[in-house]
């Protein structure tokens, strides 16, 4: 299997799918390696090599280091508010119980926070650390039911408004809803700023797998509307549809351009103009055709419970990298077909309009996303059926 990538010829030859493993030892230009090769005249000092302790040393056991009791109902004064909210139970009410205990995990909560959206509904935003970068990746919650582990741990040393401010508290905090509101909240009945979902949803939430969406930044498609890709009409699609269910997680990784980031992104869309397509262009920058990894998203699903789950994806790699070595079973893949594409199966794409940015409506159309797709389908496995007028 040969590919021209001399200038004079722009447009690769087009070949059956190649395994993503093998694209990388294939391809000419990949000459990554981790070995330490420059030669210099000093010697390293054995505390360079040191790593330094993150984040998970705080996240202790309280039998270990035993705290004072936090009461099952507080208020908590302060001089410039007042918040009512419940300490979480001790075993938080989750249908599954995670598989690693916290002081081995990937990635730890950090904070969450209540984020209100124009519909009227509502998610709470999970803010992870983790050991394999120095980035914060994120969790979109929706719905009570789904709890971090990690975030409910009482830590060394903490007071109430210590736990109040990262998130640890289950319920609304008082100033954010009417004595109404607040008393709908703690009958537990629907309120205006509950999650939008019905008792009989909240308990369904618990006993079935839920929606799970592991999704990648993409910052030209979500952000600056680029129709090179439909990132960002796959994220809306997701959050519409686990506000349908009334719950699901998003789990956000900081991924940009399948992991090589948004410069070298940048630098394969100048490649892709001069005719290359987006797996070629990776390879010509020394990347692989995609170098994204899922342990965080994983230590992200096991601190929130959720050993089975809905994925919502049209890529067999994503599932088999998030199973792999993990308690973790994808029950069931529920497809993202691009909404340009399905109008065309639908035969109402006379009828499809485009409505850039607007809340969920933010899907895309065109030659260069239509090209985009069909090397996803044709050279990443990707499962979505090509319309037969571009076949």
């Amino acid at each position: 299997m040969t590919y021209d990538i001399s200038m004079t010829q722009a447009v690769p030859v087009q070949d059956a799918y190649i395994p993503r493993n093998a694209i990388d030892h294939m391809n000419p230009f990949f000459h990554k390696s981790h070995a330490h090769t420059h030669s210099h005249s000093h010697t390293h000092k054995e505390f360079l090599q040191t790593p330094v302790p993150r984040r998970p040393s705080v996240q202790i056991d309280a039998s270990v280091r035993p705290s004072a009791p936090s009461p099952a109902n507080s208020t908590l004064s302060t001089a410039s508010t007042v918040v009512s909210y419940t300490t979480p139970p001790a075993t938080p009410p989750l249908a599954q119980t995670p598989t690693k205990s916290i002081a081995d995990a990937v990635a730890w909560c950090t904070a969450r926070a209540r984020i209100p959206t124009p519909d009227g509904s509502e998610y709470f935003l999970h803010i992870y650390e983790n050991i394999k970068d120095k980035k914060e990746h994120l969790a979109f919650v929706f719905g009570d039911a789904i709890r971090s582990q990690s975030l409910d741990r009482v830590q060394w040393n903490e007071t109430e408004l210590d736990r109040v401010k990262r998130g640890a508290y289950t319920g609304r905090l008082r100033n954010t809803v009417s004595e109404n509101e607040q008393a709908a909240l703690e009958a537990n009945t629907p309120s205006a700023y509950s999650t939008g979902a019905t008792d009989e949803q909240q308990q369904s939430a618990l006993t079935s797998a839920p929606l799970v969406r592991i999704h990648s930044e993409c910052f030209t498609g979500e952000i600056g509307h680029s129709a090179r890709c439909d990132c960002g009409e796959q994220l809306d699609e997701a959050i519409r549809l686990m506000k349908e269910a009334g719950s699901g997680v998003v789990v956000y990784l900081r991924q940009e351009g399948r992991g090589i980031g948004l410069g070298e992104k940048i630098k394969a869309y100048n490649l892709q103009d001069l005719g290359y397509d987006t797996v070629m262009a990776n390879l010509m920058l020394n990347h692989g055709a995609d170098e994204r990894t899922y342990e965080v998203a994983q230590a992200i699903l096991e601190d929130l419970g959720l050993n089975q789950i809905r994925l919502l994806t049209n890529n067999p790699d994503k599932i088999e990298q998030v199973e792999k070595d993990s308690q973790i079973k994808v029950v069931e893949r529920v497809p993202m077909m691009p909404k340009s594409w399905e109008a065309i199966v639908q035969g109402t794409e006379a009828d499809f309009v485009v409505r850039e940015g607007a809340v969920q409506d933010k899907i895309v159309k065109g030659k260069e996303l239509d090209k985009y797709l069909k090397v996803k389908v044709e050279r990443m496995r990707h499962m979505i059926s090509i319309p037969t007028t571009m076949a």
